[in-house]
């Protein structure tokens, strides 16, 4: 199938336009990393009062019957209002929701290191070396030990790295966009 030259400039103009949108979004993470994690979890508040009224509208009204009526009705119940909650108070839930993600990258780093260690040392005779493999373990170990002691600043610190990230991959799509619009 054959795409016209208007079609071509199209894409290019909205991949382009993506493009800036993520640029944009990536250097105010990068800037102001404490505000981008706020703009997160309003907008996670917001798409849970969504999904919260839409799952009960849809139960009322929409013939979505599940068979799991008493349970459907609880999680978006529990949906809008942990919502609302959010929408309400969202300095509050930032730090709540941050530190608790947090909490669980910290541990969940902590014992992919364990591991790391453990597994390389009980199978130590079938690799050549060792090393990497014990240093990419106390890696993981002390990142996790780092999040820790210092949940709000690892927080922060990963909002930026997502924001280089976007930076970066913005990047790629204005290549793109360009490429699109040159073969039209």
């Amino acid at each position: 199938m054959t795409v016209s030259a208007a079609t071509k400039k199209k894409y290019a103009w909205a991949t382009g336009l993506r493009a800036l949108l993520m640029l944009l979004g990536g250097l105010f993470a990068m800037v102001f990393p404490a505000a981008a994690l706020t703009m997160l979890v309003i907008l996670g508040g917001a798409m849970l009062v969504i999904d919260g009224v839409l799952g009960l509208w849809s139960l009322t009204f929409g013939g979505a019957k599940t068979g799991n009526f008493w349970f459907d009705i609880v999680r978006n119940a529990a949906a809008l209002i942990l919502g609302v909650l959010v929408l309400l108070s969202p300095i509050v839930a930032t730090i709540l929701t941050t530190t608790i993600l947090i909490y669980i990258a910290a541990a969940q780093a902590v014992l992919v290191g364990v591991m790391e260690i453990v597994v390389i040392w009980r199978e130590r005779a079938l690799y050549a070396h060792v090393w990497p493999v014990m240093l990419s373990g106390v890696a993981y170990i002390a990142f996790g030990i780092l999040l820790l002691l210092a949940p709000m600043i690892g927080a922060l610190a990963l909002v930026m790295i997502g924001g280089l990230l976007m930076v970066i991959f913005s990047v790629g799509l204005f290549a793109l966009a360009l490429r699109l619009y040159r073969s039209a």
